[in-house]
């Protein structure tokens, strides 16, 4: 789909910075940046809270703005904004949750459970898999793994790939990977991590 004389005009007035035209911006493509993150969220089987679904939202606006709405002047209008839109939001939302993600992993959100999401009956602490107190430990478990499966547990869980994502960056079949992680977790309770 290409270009439309709305969007076009719209473009044009955010990035002269016509007054109003950032909040009718925001009016037109709002859902679908929160949208677009959810989607991403869910095909990763990352639970969002729906402070962390903002944050994440907002770091897509700011990637927006950012360098004189340089996102926005790259785009040489080849297919509908939405789309163009829709490939920075996703971008911008898996970098954003792989970011937290490792962070949780590694022990650096303190008191909540992993990406915010909270249970209302029991304490907040992230999975056993997710409470590695620090590098050495991680080194530890990754050391213990055959290097295959250390890369599967890598690109899941410290870089945020999807099981899709990791099977085609290793040429290994999709189902292969649910069973690597498995053996991964059972080999951090054996190592008591």
């Amino acid at each position: 789909m290409a270009l439309t004389d709305v969007d076009r005009g719209l473009l044009s007035r955010c990035l002269r910075q016509t007054p109003g035209a950032w909040e009718e911006f925001v009016g037109r493509f709002g859902g679908l940046l929160v949208h677009v993150v959810r989607h991403t969220a869910a095909a990763r089987s990352v639970p969002l809270s729906k402070d962390v679904e903002e944050d994440v939202v907002a770091d897509v606006m700011v990637q927006l703005l950012s360098d004189d709405c340089a996102a926005l002047r790259r785009f040489e209008g080849n297919s509908s904004l939405a789309s163009y839109l829709t490939v920075i939001a996703r971008r911008t939302a898996v970098r954003e949750l792989a970011q937290r993600r490792a962070a949780a992993a590694m022990g650096h959100v303190e008191g909540h459970a992993p990406l915010g999401m909270k249970s209302p009956n029991q304490e907040q602490r992230p999975p056993a898999d997710a409470r590695i107190a620090d590098r050495d430990q991680i080194d530890k478990l990754l050391s213990a793994l055959p290097e295959r499966d250390a890369e599967v547990v890598r690109r899941y869980h410290l870089q945020g790939e999807s099981y899709r994502e990791i099977a085609a960056g290793m040429n290994v079949p999709e189902n292969s990977i649910g069973p690597t992680l498995t053996r991964a977790r059972q080999k951090m309770r054996d190592l008591g991590l």
